[in-house]
């Protein structure tokens, strides 16, 4: 089984005696199968841990307000609504995470907690189906400079699985991140964060 990453923050009772064996299998295929900017730190049954990169040749705060903008970049197919383009992310302490519905509804999904422009977004709640599943979630975005541009790292914790579900919920939590990840790498390439 791959190491994990001695630097990642980890809590050491993720996988344990007593577990089913397919459950450890499952995680071990996925972190085999992971690509280098993707990967499941843990998962057991009541929690699950996620950490994805994304290089891209602008400057971090850029990178950030990219992040931003879910709006343009979270895909459809994710949304309560059917619909990217109502969900906003006001980048300030308290601000929202939000999605309006059809007649005036709408859906908190996270909230930021921390802020430091240009550096780190740090919000809480828990994303599309994890909010009925009773789970507290916390999503860490850091930009860094590099040398070619800048670096996000994305790292999304979840604790709390009331069903005990946490280990079955890590791969499809996983894909949902690797498939937006991907969907925010393209549009913060296209420098529409400016715009």
């Amino acid at each position: 089984m791959a190491k994990p990453d001695p630097g990642a923050p980890r809590n050491d009772k993720l996988i344990g005696p007593g577990r089913h064996t397919i459950r450890i299998l499952a995680i071990s295929l996925a972190l085999f199968a992971a690509p280098a900017d993707a990967v499941v730190v843990g998962a057991d049954s009541h929690g699950v841990e996620l950490r994805h990169t994304l290089d891209r040749p602008i400057p971090p705060a850029q990178a950030l307000a990219a992040f931003g903008k879910v709006g343009s970049w979270w895909s459809k197919g994710h949304t309560y609504s059917g619909n990217s383009a109502r969900l906003s992310l006001a980048l300030r302490p308290g601000g929202c995470w939000c999605e309006q519905l059809d007649g005036g509804g709408g859906v908190e999904h996270m909230r930021i907690a921390l802020y430091q422009p240009g550096e780190r977004v740090v919000l809480t709640g828990g994303l599309g189906s994890l909010l009925f599943e009773g789970t507290s979630g916390v999503m860490d975005v850091r930009a860094t400079k590099t040398k070619k541009g800048s670096q996000l790292v994305i790292s999304y914790r979840a604790a709390g699985f009331a069903r005990g579900n946490g280990t079955e919920m890590a791969l499809a939590v996983d894909q949902l991140f690797r498939d937006q990840t991907e969907h925010l790498r393209a549009f913060a390439s296209k420098g529409a964060a400016t715009r």
